[in-house]
């Protein structure tokens, strides 16, 4: 090989200028006047997203035209392909073509069936989401050990294993007995691991190009990664004579004190963390020292000044060097050009965000980027932007699990998986995809009735459960539900008993095209999930073998999640949203670092659910703070451009906040970042009110003519204690909606036992014998609730049998039943009162006892002293009037027979007026009367205003506190 004279060449091009500009203008220049010498170029690039950056930049600086070189990503899956004819006589030099490596699905599918398997041996067993959640992170560990050559033997002969704790000890005896079952299937497939061919694959690029040096230009640029084979590459790169390794933001004039403690020693850590350490590692294993890098001068204009590259250089320096910023002088530590917002709320950081990116468009020309790895507040500024017109996709993308065809699929699994449970059946028939089109309109008008009919408890499982509701509830959606069952049909068959992953990812395609037609396929997420749908169908059948219902959605949400869906190219020209990745090699005038809060940026570490951190130390792999100092070399660029804000929120939807150790340092350093407070106030002035009026305690008073002039017995405590809430009810109309798959609460309990006490009154004379019959037969009709039966049905029970014997004891005494669940009216002070008396006795002394049945706790006579709690007095009044047909007497008695537990058992009778009563039972209907009449004057047949919450204390329910918008007024009833 014909080398270098002189050294390698080897450059790098500082934080605060552009990068991929810098290298367009340099690479131009050298190639002089032959239009062809870039043609004939390979440029090696770390990603396609590096590649289309860089791309850009040439066509930015194109003038009249030019021939772009080819572009390499070395992290390109196919990678042979994008060599081309470089690879060629490589693999004639190994005797022939590299095996394939092995498709992606496959081995996650087959890694997952072994891991079940292995686990399951060591009496550990998983379902088959969390064995694909393995599968995926034993796949990295695999390619962590091949990228960094650490042979696998190098594991089993540890000595450590004993010193681990428990759990690591049982991962690392799962992972030998997987990982040579693995080898062995992999060589029966003849196929290659990624990372293993991808490093043949560079290895023999670097040996051809050794013996045979290429004529054309041969540059790597922007490469971090230190991974052996790379590294050997790029020495060879550095050598050749018409090549040169373009390194970012290596800093030249850090101190050789603070460099070399990059690597650790006898006494100290490696700094993994530190933004320099990456390229530190890879200058040693290319065998080049720092002070043969030379600085890339070509042009491409400049971005922040060199000063503030050494300001954030100073900021970044490792832990036990820190001392030194009470020593800088002011220029060493001023971030010109950096301004910093903390906002209260991510909602505020956005818009913040939004505002700053919008004043930077204001200029004409000039380029606004947001640079987060907060994928939420890149969705929610881009969302503000959209009020403006401005699209801003996000280049990073979105998961799959995330876009309408992910989310549709996993409604399908959840749907299916819970036997068509209301929520999970309505949210899947409400997707946005499904039935869409013309027929949308009125596909949304039969589920918002199918909505109706399912609200209230659960009913039985399955589309047929569902039927018999819909005939109960809304009849005429019989019709509409049966061609919805029939698509559904064949996902029910599938997902019955225990499915397979062939089977249910069959049913999941055909359902989704059933629902949603081409609709669910169309687009980029539609076609990314058609090809994640193909590809694991393929190899459903090499995957884990068990596989239970509810376990499908978390697969198939974990399958999409690692699927990155970007939209095509289009939107404001001068707006960009970059994830770290996307940000790396690129500038804009004005750069936001959104989100800088610890464990966003830097993220926190993903666990190795493998490889402990001792045995990752003994081994040499990466430490799980590598990333941070990826994070924190990322921010280093961005903190090169012109002009940057950056952003933080002190707390996030759950809980305060901490500040990123980024942004700590760069506020420890500087004293304090200069804060840009004219964006923050505009974001905050945007919804802003200019006056605060909230709204008064509401006091309708509608005309007497339109006032109601019938009232229920049970409603005038409502009347009394929160007018309002009467007002909405009885004049609006508006009656609250039981939650949809409710649990049954009391009221329903309540509705239940007066059903069954119906039944037995009408069909059954009141015949204790036949009242436990009635208490089964509604016991069997919750089927649907099995833990409803499990705890009331013995309560229920207990308490039926007591009221059979109280009835036997009180027939034993003269008392006969004369009337149950039967309606009564009378027309009082120009009212209709009426009311359902549960049950009204004949007493041997010809009075009438009103009775009531509660399942709780019934009201106490302080209650009815003080004029509330009157339902047992107006029916006496009303049978007093004679509003009840067939009966006659005077009520000398009101009993609550209470099935609520009271010394020990369940089941007793209270007297409404208490043992010691303030109030004669012979003038409690008169009592009754009095209020009742009072109520009526004031609010039915006269004119006072239905005030809210005139009795809050005896106002417990809220049905109505948001249309009264309570909160807006009850803090402020005491101010004077």
């Amino acid at each position: 090989m014909a080398e270098r004279v002189g050294g390698p060449a080897v450059f790098t091009i500082a934080a605060h200028r552009p990068f991929a500009d810098a290298l367009a203008a340099g690479l131009i220049a050298r190639a002089g006047g032959d239009r062809l010498a870039l043609a004939r170029a390979t440029l090696l690039v770390p990603s396609n997203r590096a590649g289309r950056a860089i791309t850009d930049a040439f066509v930015r600086r194109s003038g009249e035209g030019l021939l772009l070189p080819r572009l390499v990503a070395i992290g390109d899956p196919e990678l042979d392909e994008a060599l081309g004819a470089a690879l060629d006589p490589a693999d004639a030099a190994d005797g022939g073509s590299l095996p394939p490596a092995v498709e992606p699905m496959r081995r996650r599918m087959r890694l997952a069936r072994l891991v079940a398997e292995e686990r399951a041996v060591a009496g550990q067993p998983v379902d088959a989401a969390e064995a694909m959640r393995l599968a995926t992170a034993l796949g990295r560990t695999l390619d962590q050990l091949a990228i960094e050559e650490v042979a696998f033997e190098r594991l089993l002969g540890s000595d450590v294993a004993p010193e681990l704790s428990g759990h690591w000890q049982a991962a690392l005896g799962v992972l030998t007995a997987v990982v040579p079952r693995w080898r062995r299937e992999l060589a029966a497939m003849g196929r290659l691991e990624p990372a293993e061919r991808r490093n043949r694959q560079l290895d023999a690029v670097a040996r051809r190009w050794r013996e045979t040096p290429p004529e054309g230009l041969v540059v790597a640029a922007g490469i971090v990664t230190a991974a052996p084979a790379v590294a050997r590459l790029l020495r060879v790169v550095s050598w050749l004579p018409g090549g040169a390794v373009l390194l970012p933001a290596l800093d030249l004039n850090m101190p050789e004190e603070e460099w070399e403690a990059l690597g650790g020693g006898d006494e100290e850590r490696a700094q993994e963390s530190h933004p320099q350490y990456q390229l530190r590692l890879l200058l040693d294993r290319m065998g080049v020292a720092r002070g043969e890098v030379a600085v890339w001068r070509a042009g491409g204009g400049t971005g922040a000044s060199a000063a503030r590259g050494r300001a954030v250089a100073n900021a970044m320096a490792p832990a036990r060097f820190t001392a030194k910023w009470q020593t800088l002088p002011t220029a060493g530590r001023r971030l010109t050009g950096v301004r910093a917002v903390e906002s209260a709320t991510p909602a505020e950081e956005a818009q913040t965000i939004a505002v700053a990116l919008r004043q930077a468009v204001e200029t004409p020309g000039r380029t606004a980027a947001l640079v987060t790895p907060d994928r939420g507040l890149a969705r929610r500024v881009s969302a503000h932007l959209a009020r403006w017109g401005i699209a801003a996709d996000d280049s990073a993308g979105r998961p799959l699990s995330a876009t309408p065809p992910g989310t549709l699929l996993t409604a399908l699994a959840a749907a299916a998986a819970s036997g068509f449970a209301p929520v999970e059946l309505l949210t899947l028939l409400k997707h946005p995809l499904v039935a869409g089109g013309e027929a949308r309109l009125a596909w949304l008008g039969d589920v918002r009735l199918l909505d109706r009919a399912l609200r209230g408890p659960r009913p039985a499982p399955g589309l047929d459960g569902v039927a018999a509701r819909i005939a109960e509830a809304t009849p005429r959606l019989s019709g509409w539900w049966q061609g919805c069952a029939a698509r559904l049909r064949p996902l029910e068959a599938a997902f019955a008993g225990e499915p397979t992953l062939v089977s249910a990812l069959a049913a999941l395609r055909e359902g989704a095209q059933a629902l949603a037609g081409d609709g669910a396929w169309a687009g980029p997420a539609g076609r990314a999930a058609a090809r994640l749908i193909e590809d694991a169908e393929a190899f459903a059948g090499e995957g884990p073998t068990a596989l239970a219902a509810p376990a499908v959605a978390p697969l198939i949400e974990r399958l999409m999640a690692e699927e990155a869906v970007r939209p095509p190219q289009g939107g404001h020209p001068r707006v960009f949203i970059w994830g770290l990745l996307e940000s790396r090699l690129q500038q804009a005038d004005l750069v936001v670092a959104g989100g800088l809060n610890e464990g966003v940026w830097p993220a926190l570490p993903a666990p190795d659910p493998w490889l402990g951190p001792r045995i990752r130390a003994e081994l040499g792999l990466p430490g799980l703070e590598r990333r941070i100092g990826l994070a924190a070399h990322d921010l280093v660029g961005v903190l090169g451009s012109r002009d940057v804000l950056v952003t933080r929120a002190r707390r996030d939807a759950r809980a305060p906040t901490i500040a990123s150790r980024l942004w700590l340092r760069l506020e420890a350093m500087t004293g304090g970042m200069v804060r840009a407070r004219i964006p923050l106030a505009w974001a905050r002035a945007i919804d802003a009110t200019a006056e605060f009026a909230p709204a008064e305690r509401p006091h309708p008073s509608p005309p007497v003519a339109l006032r109601p002039r019938k009232l229920a017995v049970t409603r005038l405590d409502r009347l009394k204690a929160d007018p309002f809430a009467f007002y909405a009810q009885a004049m609006l109309k508006l009656s609250p909606l039981d939650p949809v798959d409710a649990e049954p609460g009391p009221a329903w309990r309540g509705t239940a036992v007066h059903a069954v006490l119906e039944a037995w009154a009408k069909e059954d004379g009141c015949d204790p014998a036949l009242l436990s019959a009635r208490a089964d037969a509604m016991l069997a009709g919750i089927a649907a609730h099995p833990v409803l039966r499990a705890l009331w049905a013995p309560r229920l029970r207990e308490a039926v049998e007591w009221i059979a014997g109280e009835m036997e004891r009180l027939r034993g005494e003269g008392r006969e039943v004369l009337l149950a669940e039967e309606f009564g009216r009378a027309t009082i002070e120009g009212i209709e009162l009426y009311g359902k008396a549960d049950r009204i006795d004949g007493q041997a002394d010809g009075s009438l006892a009103i009775v009531d049945y509660k399942t709780g706790t019934p009201p106490g006579p302080r209650q009815v002293f003080s004029g509330f709690a009157m339902q047992l007095g107006l029916l006496g009044l009303i049978a007093e009037r004679g509003g009840f047909p067939g009966v006659a007497g005077e009520p000398r008695a009101f009993e609550y027979w209470s099935l609520a537990q009271k010394g020990g058992k369940l089941g007793h009778v209270a007297e409404a007026l208490g043992k010691r009563p303030a109030i004669d039972p012979a003038d409690f209907t008169a009592h009754a009367h009095r209020h009742f009449a009072a109520a009526a004057s004031r609010w039915l047949t006269g004119d006072e205003p239905f005030v809210a919450k005139l009795h809050p204390e005896l106002a417990p329910y809220g049905d109505y506190d948001q249309l009264m918008r309570l909160d807006e007024w009850y803090g402020r009833l005491g101010e004077a």
